[in-house]
């Protein structure tokens, strides 16, 4: 246990080349979980909490880790499954990770282990299952299912967001220009794809949708083989970055490595944070990065990239 608390987070470099590393963890049943090791800032035994009056019942209190106050989710109880005892807390462990700017500690049972693994590796649910559930992949380890979670969702059914866009950013002339642009849109999480496609039929844009990096390089590629220009029928790709069978970064580089689309704009954007991300968009090649989720930010994206198309013809 002690070495992944004292490596998750040095285990990056191999990030952009489809492969990922799984933190696995458990919650009140034998089930196994997983996360991407990126996006945990660190792993650790669960300290006294402080209690939060009138609070979400999954909500379990604060921690106050490195002079920074931080809401604890017993995860357990969020995916609709038993709660993890009151008395049981101090045996738990946090896991402290970054989603969409926001900084939360998951409660979970226990920690087991990092596992080295590659996107192409990793499944969609069967669609068979519905939309109804937290679930965005899985993957098979030693003989059984590992679900990972949309995380997303979760945080989405806690902490509602509004998806419409400001007038100040989308005017009255902007959206009219809109009406001539399409974007695609590609991401694994059913309510970030939503909630984008939401923001940008309300900015007047048309929208298609991909789950994931090999569905929608599958899309473009049946386009092409059409002998439809791609880099005119869309405005530009807006990609997730960490997705199964494909990750974003993987996509961008198949994107410019065709010359029938390499000029198509991508953007890549996550719920990741830091630098390196950044500096990975300019390694395989997408013109921009934006952080995951803000109506505003995404449109303004969108608008200025409008512009740019304007200004050249």
């Amino acid at each position: 246990m002690s070495g992944i608390l004292d490596t998750v987070n040095l285990r990056t470099q191999m990030v952009g080349q489809n492969r990922l590393e799984l933190l696995l963890f458990g919650l009140e049943t034998s089930q196994r979980y997983g996360i991407n090791v990126f996006k945990v800032r660190e792993v650790l035994q669960c300290p006294d909490l402080t209690e939060v009056p009138r609070q979400t019942s999954s909500i379990k209190g604060m921690a106050h880790i490195r002079g920074e106050t931080i809401p604890v989710l017993d995860l357990s109880e969020a995916i609709g499954r038993a709660p993890i005892p009151h008395e049981d807390q101090a045996k738990c462990f946090l896991i402290v990770a970054e989603y969409n700017r926001r900084t939360l500690a998951f409660m979970v049972r226990k920690v087991d282990r990092i596992l080295n693994t590659q996107w192409d590796q990793i499944m969609a649910p069967p669609k068979e299952i519905g939309n109804e559930n937290y679930l965005t992949a899985v993957f098979e380890y030693e003989k059984k299912l590992v679900e990972i979670l949309d995380v997303e969702q979760i945080l989405a059914d806690l902490y509602p967001m509004s998806t419409d866009v400001s007038d100040e950013v989308a005017t009255h002339d902007v959206r009219e220009r809109a009406r001539e642009h399409h974007v695609l849109i590609v991401d694994d999480s059913a309510v970030a794809r939503n909630q984008m496609q939401r923001s940008l039929e309300d900015l007047g844009v048309k929208v298609s949708v991909a789950n994931n990096g090999r569905q929608a390089l599958e899309m473009l590629h049946e386009l092409l083989d059409r002998q439809v220009d791609v880099e005119k029928l869309f405005l530009m790709v807006i990609s997730d970055i960490e997705m199964p069978e494909m990750d974003g970064y993987t996509l961008t580089s198949m994107i410019r490595e065709d010359t029938r689309m390499a000029k198509l704009h991508v953007v890549l954007h996550t719920s990741l944070s830091g630098g390196f991300n950044v500096s990975m968009v300019k390694k395989v090649g997408a013109d921009g990065f934006l952080a995951k989720f803000n109506p505003n930010d995404l449109a303004g994206v969108v608008v200025n990239r409008i512009r740019q198309v304007e200004s050249a013809q």
